[in-house]
């Protein structure tokens, strides 16, 4: 059989990584082997290591303490199987550790996706035991690939976070404001608020200098500002804060500066991990709270039907793509050395937001 190569990321120190080689280990009934032919890795894969604990991802994939594995979205194509309804060359989209292969046990399958039924799996949310069979999906999804791992699982959490501020009519704010709305996910969200006509709310985006002038071209805010300047941001329009960085520092200035009219506060991602602590719940203004994405989907599954906010998610994701095609430059690495080089580059926030990287290793 041939080898397992991960990366593993230190769970205490998030700047550790180690590389790790184990021999396969023959399957179970119902299980298949993987080899990963691709992944992503983005600032998303930094919000799942600082989230870990709190949203259940380091348990997708367990490692030795104090080692996890971040999970990543890439393609794979099954290589063993022990399953009577997966076969032996089909191609899948998941959710997948960083590694060159991986074991899955197919639970129930239908024509384009099949569920992850590992026992320890199933009190983690749902959504991220879905894989999909490609060659039983819509055509349009062919023609997207690197995006798709790149791209799709940040803009469609972007939809999701749009479908719930529309969804409660912006809270009656007139201004979002969307901190490192440099972040992928950011400026997906950005763009969908920005380009719905019936959408009565002004976009703010916060950056960095160094990311102005990325956040401008997009031309998805009415208002760009610099990290230091939110003061310029009208405090007497109420306000809808979309926190992308997980910078405490920066939702307790705003909650200050804005007091009862920050009128929902939305915790999402964490491109700014490094600053991240316990927000202040006693603040002034709406209690900060995290967006758990896959709260949205239920409620909507419930009132649309079984998988039509994904469908919906996924062809927002695919015009988002579209839209910032011939800005994203796409890296191919192939080293789980170079690999860990990135993850470290990303968490120090040194990976510039045009850079798409995708992976696999040799």
């Amino acid at each position: 059989m041939s080898n397992v190569v991960e990366l593993q990321v230190n769970r205490e120190n998030y700047h550790e990584t180690r590389i790790v080689e184990l021999q396969s280990a023959p399957l179970n009934e119902n299980q298949i082997r993987v080899q990963i032919d691709k992944f992503a890795l983005t600032s998303n894969n930094v919000s799942y290591a600082v989230s870990g604990d709190m949203i259940g991802y380091w348990n997708y994939y367990p490692a030795e303490a104090p080692y996890g594995k971040v999970p990543v979205w890439g393609f794979a194509s099954v290589i063993e199987s022990q399953s009577d309804h997966i076969k032996v060359g089909e191609r899948i989209w998941g959710f997948l550790p960083m590694a060159n292969q991986t074991v899955l046990t197919v639970g129930k399958v239908f024509d384009d996706n099949f569920m992850d039924a590992t026992p320890y799996r199933q009190e983690l949310p749902i959504l991220y035991n879905q894989y999909r069979r490609t060659q039983g999906e819509p055509e349009f999804l062919q023609n997207y690939d690197d995006e798709r791992s790149l791209l799709f699982p940040l803009f469609m959490t972007s939809f999701l976070i749009y479908d719930f501020l529309k969804d409660n009519d912006f809270f009656g704010a007139k201004q979002v404001l969307i901190g490192s709305v440099s972040s992928k996910t950011g400026f997906g969200l950005a763009k969908l608020i920005h380009n719905d006509k019936e959408a009565d709310v002004k976009v703010v985006g916060m950056t960095s200098s160094r990311n102005v002038e990325f956040v401008e071209k997009l031309g998805c805010c009415d208002q760009v500002v610099v990290y230091g300047d939110e003061d310029k941001i009208d405090r007497n329009q109420n306000a809808a804060y979309v926190d992308m960085s997980g910078n405490a520092q920066l939702t307790e200035k705003l909650h200050n500066q804005f007091g009862d009219r920050l009128v929902n506060s939305c915790l999402v991602g964490a491109t700014h991990w490094e600053e991240r602590r316990q927000v202040d719940q006693q603040l002034p203004g709406a209690r900060p709270t995290f967006f758990f994405a896959p709260a949205q989907i239920t409620k909507r599954n419930k009132e649309w039907g079984p998988g039509v906010v994904i469908q919906k998610a996924m062809i927002a994701a695919a015009g988002l793509s579209d839209a910032i095609k011939g800005d994203l430059l796409v890296e191919q690495i192939t080293q789980a050395d170079q690999t860990a080089d990135i993850w470290r580059d990303m968490l120090d926030n040194k990976v510039a937001p045009n850079r798409g990287i995708m992976v696999k290793f040799e």
